[in-house]
């Protein structure tokens, strides 16, 4: 069975960075489109950044430039770097694995961008 376990989320002043982990157990991780959503307080979950199992990426507007999704096969692993950020990044950022059979979520990781 697989697991998303993310680690990474934490309180930042607003201008610093953050790096976000998601690692995954088992053997489809390299096979599998990985994604970051979040969602803050009051909202609905958003997509932030995805990354296909080719390397392809895509972003929201509203972190294009800022963000950089990446990932390391050989460790079965998901990065987000989240560079510039700003108050209203607060959220929870969940970690998603999805391939042809099969999505799974993360349990999330609180980042609070605040001075």
């Amino acid at each position: 069975q697989v697991q998303l376990v993310e680690s990474g989320g934490g309180l930042v002043q607003p201008g610093r960075s953050l790096r976000l982990s998601c690692a995954a157990s088992g053997s489809i991780f390299r096979r599998s489109a990985m994604a970051w959503y979040r969602q803050a307080l009051g909202k609905e979950r958003e997509l932030v950044a995805a990354i296909g199992s080719g390397g392809s990426t895509n972003y929201a507007d509203s972190v294009k430039g800022r963000f950089t999704i990446s990932r390391d096969n050989a460790e079965n692993t998901v990065y987000l770097q989240m560079n510039s950020l700003k108050p209203e990044d607060t959220a929870v950022y969940y970690c998603n694995l999805r391939n042809v059979n099969l999505e799974i979520w993360g349990q999330g990781t609180l980042v609070t961008v605040s001075s």
